[in-house]
Protein backbone atom coordinates (compact mmCIF):
# COMPACT_ATOMS: atom_id res chain seq x y z
CA UNK A 1 0.00 0.00 0.00
CA UNK A 2 1.37 3.72 -0.74
CA UNK A 3 1.81 5.49 2.43
CA UNK A 4 -0.57 8.39 3.39
CA UNK A 5 2.50 10.63 3.57
CA UNK A 6 3.41 9.70 0.12
CA UNK A 7 -0.05 10.07 -1.50
CA UNK A 8 -0.14 13.50 -0.04
CA UNK A 9 2.57 14.45 -1.73
CA UNK A 10 1.31 13.65 -5.08
CA UNK A 11 -1.36 15.15 -4.32
CA UNK A 12 -0.72 18.37 -3.66
CA UNK A 13 2.02 18.18 -6.91
CA UNK A 14 -0.26 17.89 -8.87
CA UNK A 15 -1.97 20.34 -8.01
CA UNK A 16 1.12 22.45 -8.01
CA UNK A 17 1.83 21.27 -11.53
CA UNK A 18 -1.80 21.45 -13.44
CA UNK A 19 -2.07 24.69 -11.14
CA UNK A 20 0.96 26.61 -13.00
CA UNK A 21 -0.03 24.90 -16.69
CA UNK A 22 -3.94 26.25 -15.92
CA UNK A 23 -2.34 29.82 -14.81
CA UNK A 24 -0.65 30.26 -18.43
CA UNK A 25 -3.63 29.23 -20.38
CA UNK A 26 -5.92 31.45 -17.93
CA UNK A 27 -3.42 34.22 -18.79
CA UNK A 28 -4.43 33.56 -22.01
CA UNK A 29 -8.21 33.72 -21.83
CA UNK A 30 -8.95 30.02 -22.62
CA UNK A 31 -11.83 28.07 -21.46
CA UNK A 32 -9.97 25.65 -19.61
CA UNK A 33 -7.81 27.45 -17.51
CA UNK A 34 -6.18 27.43 -13.90
CA UNK A 35 -9.04 25.30 -12.06
CA UNK A 36 -9.60 22.89 -14.67
CA UNK A 37 -6.18 22.05 -15.57
CA UNK A 38 -5.43 21.83 -11.75
CA UNK A 39 -8.53 19.61 -10.98
CA UNK A 40 -7.83 17.60 -14.12
CA UNK A 41 -4.13 16.87 -12.95
CA UNK A 42 -5.17 16.23 -9.37
CA UNK A 43 -7.89 13.92 -10.63
CA UNK A 44 -5.82 11.96 -12.73
CA UNK A 45 -3.04 11.47 -9.67
CA UNK A 46 -5.92 10.55 -7.87
CA UNK A 47 -6.94 7.85 -10.24
CA UNK A 48 -3.15 6.45 -10.60
CA UNK A 49 -3.00 6.25 -6.87
CA UNK A 50 -6.64 4.48 -6.91
CA UNK A 51 -5.28 1.68 -9.07
CA UNK A 52 -1.81 0.98 -7.56
CA UNK A 53 -3.92 0.56 -4.27
CA UNK A 54 -6.87 -1.08 -5.61
CA UNK A 55 -3.99 -3.45 -7.63
CA UNK A 56 -1.61 -3.73 -4.01
CA UNK A 57 -5.31 -4.84 -2.25
CA UNK A 58 -6.34 -7.54 -4.61
CA UNK A 59 -2.79 -8.76 -4.48
CA UNK A 60 -2.74 -9.50 -0.81
CA UNK A 61 -5.78 -10.66 -0.77
CA UNK A 62 -5.20 -13.19 -3.72
CA UNK A 63 -1.86 -13.51 -4.98
CA UNK A 64 -2.88 -15.62 -7.56
CA UNK A 65 -5.21 -13.13 -9.28
CA UNK A 66 -3.84 -10.72 -12.26
CA UNK A 67 -4.40 -7.40 -12.56
CA UNK A 68 -3.84 -4.96 -14.34
CA UNK A 69 -3.69 -1.60 -12.38
CA UNK A 70 -3.10 0.30 -15.94
CA UNK A 71 -6.42 0.39 -17.08
CA UNK A 72 -8.13 2.67 -15.07
CA UNK A 73 -6.18 4.82 -15.67
CA UNK A 74 -6.57 4.36 -19.62
CA UNK A 75 -10.18 4.85 -18.98
CA UNK A 76 -9.50 8.02 -17.17
CA UNK A 77 -7.13 9.56 -20.19
CA UNK A 78 -10.47 8.60 -22.90
CA UNK A 79 -12.66 10.38 -20.46
CA UNK A 80 -9.78 13.50 -20.24
CA UNK A 81 -10.20 13.02 -24.34
CA UNK A 82 -13.64 14.13 -24.61
CA UNK A 83 -13.03 17.13 -21.97
CA UNK A 84 -10.42 18.33 -24.37
CA UNK A 85 -12.66 17.93 -27.67
CA UNK A 86 -15.40 20.43 -25.55
CA UNK A 87 -12.55 23.07 -25.94
CA UNK A 88 -11.98 22.56 -29.15
CA UNK A 89 -13.79 25.56 -31.61
CA UNK A 90 -14.10 25.60 -35.58
CA UNK A 91 -15.01 29.54 -37.04
CA UNK A 92 -14.35 29.47 -41.10
CA UNK A 93 -10.46 28.52 -41.79
CA UNK A 94 -9.64 29.25 -38.43
CA UNK A 95 -9.97 26.02 -35.13
CA UNK A 96 -9.11 27.73 -31.64
CA UNK A 97 -8.50 25.41 -28.78
CA UNK A 98 -6.00 22.72 -30.32
CA UNK A 99 -3.47 23.44 -27.56
CA UNK A 100 -5.95 24.35 -24.77
CA UNK A 101 -6.95 20.76 -25.73
CA UNK A 102 -3.48 19.02 -25.79
CA UNK A 103 -2.29 20.72 -22.81
CA UNK A 104 -6.06 19.00 -20.98
CA UNK A 105 -4.33 15.58 -21.95
CA UNK A 106 -0.49 16.28 -21.43
CA UNK A 107 -1.90 17.86 -17.62
CA UNK A 108 -4.00 14.30 -16.92
CA UNK A 109 -0.46 12.47 -18.73
CA UNK A 110 1.69 14.31 -16.26
CA UNK A 111 -1.08 13.59 -13.16
CA UNK A 112 -0.64 10.16 -14.07
CA UNK A 113 3.10 10.29 -13.74
CA UNK A 114 2.73 11.94 -10.58
CA UNK A 115 0.23 9.62 -9.34
CA UNK A 116 2.63 6.76 -10.07
CA UNK A 117 5.59 7.58 -8.40
CA UNK A 118 7.45 8.95 -11.56
CA UNK A 119 8.64 12.30 -10.55
CA UNK A 120 11.29 13.02 -12.43
CA UNK A 121 9.36 11.71 -15.44
CA UNK A 122 6.30 14.43 -14.44
CA UNK A 123 8.36 16.95 -13.20
CA UNK A 124 10.75 16.90 -16.67
CA UNK A 125 7.06 16.52 -18.69
CA UNK A 126 6.03 19.56 -17.35
CA UNK A 127 9.18 21.47 -17.67
CA UNK A 128 8.66 21.08 -21.59
CA UNK A 129 4.93 22.01 -21.30
CA UNK A 130 6.04 25.21 -20.18
CA UNK A 131 8.64 26.03 -22.33
CA UNK A 132 6.22 24.72 -25.35
CA UNK A 133 3.00 26.84 -23.94
CA UNK A 134 5.60 30.60 -23.29
CA UNK A 135 8.92 30.55 -24.54
CA UNK A 136 7.91 28.47 -28.12
CA UNK A 137 4.54 31.07 -28.62
CA UNK A 138 6.94 34.19 -28.57
CA UNK A 139 8.69 31.77 -31.69
CA UNK A 140 5.54 30.55 -33.14
CA UNK A 141 4.35 34.51 -33.17
CA UNK A 142 7.10 35.15 -35.69
CA UNK A 143 6.79 32.63 -38.23
CA UNK A 144 4.74 34.13 -41.27
CA UNK A 145 2.22 31.96 -41.34
CA UNK A 146 -0.19 31.54 -44.12
CA UNK A 147 -3.81 32.86 -43.45
CA UNK A 148 -6.84 32.12 -45.20
CA UNK A 149 -9.68 34.31 -45.92
CA UNK A 150 -13.18 34.83 -47.71
CA UNK A 151 -13.63 38.00 -49.32
CA UNK A 152 -17.49 38.85 -50.00
CA UNK A 153 -17.64 41.65 -52.72
CA UNK A 154 -21.28 42.89 -54.25
CA UNK A 155 -21.49 44.94 -57.37
CA UNK A 156 -24.02 46.39 -59.38
CA UNK A 157 -24.47 43.93 -62.45
CA UNK A 158 -23.98 46.77 -65.54
CA UNK A 159 -20.37 47.15 -64.28
CA UNK A 160 -17.76 46.24 -66.42
CA UNK A 161 -14.91 44.27 -65.73
CA UNK A 162 -15.48 44.04 -62.42
CA UNK A 163 -14.57 40.81 -61.29
CA UNK A 164 -10.87 41.33 -63.05
CA UNK A 165 -10.62 44.43 -61.40
CA UNK A 166 -11.26 42.82 -57.68
CA UNK A 167 -8.67 39.98 -58.75
CA UNK A 168 -6.08 42.82 -60.05
CA UNK A 169 -6.27 44.51 -56.70
CA UNK A 170 -6.21 41.23 -54.60
CA UNK A 171 -2.73 40.18 -56.51
CA UNK A 172 -1.31 43.78 -56.23
CA UNK A 173 -1.56 43.33 -52.48
CA UNK A 174 0.03 39.66 -52.44
CA UNK A 175 -2.97 38.02 -52.09
CA UNK A 176 -3.32 34.62 -53.70
CA UNK A 177 -7.01 33.50 -54.94
CA UNK A 178 -7.84 29.63 -54.13
CA UNK A 179 -11.39 29.99 -55.91
CA UNK A 180 -14.37 32.30 -56.80
CA UNK A 181 -17.80 31.90 -55.48
CA UNK A 182 -20.93 34.01 -57.77
CA UNK A 183 -24.19 35.04 -56.43
CA UNK A 184 -26.94 37.09 -58.85
CA UNK A 185 -29.41 38.99 -57.20
CA UNK A 186 -31.65 40.46 -59.76
CA UNK A 187 -33.90 42.11 -57.72
CA UNK A 188 -31.30 43.82 -56.18
CA UNK A 189 -29.32 44.56 -59.53
CA UNK A 190 -26.26 43.18 -57.41
CA UNK A 191 -23.87 40.70 -58.27
CA UNK A 192 -21.60 38.86 -55.29
CA UNK A 193 -18.43 37.27 -55.97
CA UNK A 194 -17.04 35.47 -53.09
CA UNK A 195 -13.17 34.83 -53.16
CA UNK A 196 -11.19 32.39 -50.99
CA UNK A 197 -7.86 33.34 -50.89
CA UNK A 198 -4.85 33.09 -48.97
CA UNK A 199 -1.52 35.21 -47.85
CA UNK A 200 1.37 35.15 -45.89
CA UNK A 201 0.99 39.01 -45.04
CA UNK A 202 -1.11 40.19 -42.13
CA UNK A 203 -0.62 43.73 -43.08
CA UNK A 204 -2.11 42.77 -46.24
CA UNK A 205 -5.54 41.93 -44.75
CA UNK A 206 -6.31 45.80 -43.61
CA UNK A 207 -4.62 47.17 -47.39
CA UNK A 208 -7.07 45.00 -49.12
CA UNK A 209 -9.80 46.48 -47.08
CA UNK A 210 -9.30 50.15 -48.00
CA UNK A 211 -8.22 49.54 -51.63
CA UNK A 212 -11.51 47.68 -52.36
CA UNK A 213 -13.29 50.12 -50.01
CA UNK A 214 -11.71 52.90 -52.81
CA UNK A 215 -13.65 50.94 -55.83
CA UNK A 216 -16.42 53.23 -56.36
CA UNK A 217 -18.55 50.23 -58.04
CA UNK A 218 -18.28 47.96 -55.00
CA UNK A 219 -21.57 47.92 -52.83
CA UNK A 220 -20.61 46.01 -50.11
CA UNK A 221 -17.83 44.20 -48.75
CA UNK A 222 -16.95 42.07 -45.96
CA UNK A 223 -13.41 39.73 -44.91
CA UNK A 224 -14.39 37.07 -43.16
CA UNK A 225 -11.99 33.72 -41.58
Amino acid sequence: MIPVYEMIIRLLLGALIGGIIGFERELHGRAAGFRTQLLVCVAAVLIMVISENYYFHLHNLDSTLRIDPARISAGALMGIGFLGAGVIIKSGYRVRGLTTAASIWIVSAIGLAIGGGLYLEGILTFTITIIVLVVLRIVERKIEIVRFKTIIVSTPINVDNAEETIKSTLSSCGFIILSVDYEKNRSHGENTYSFTVSTKNKAAIKQIFIKLSSLEFINTLKIKG
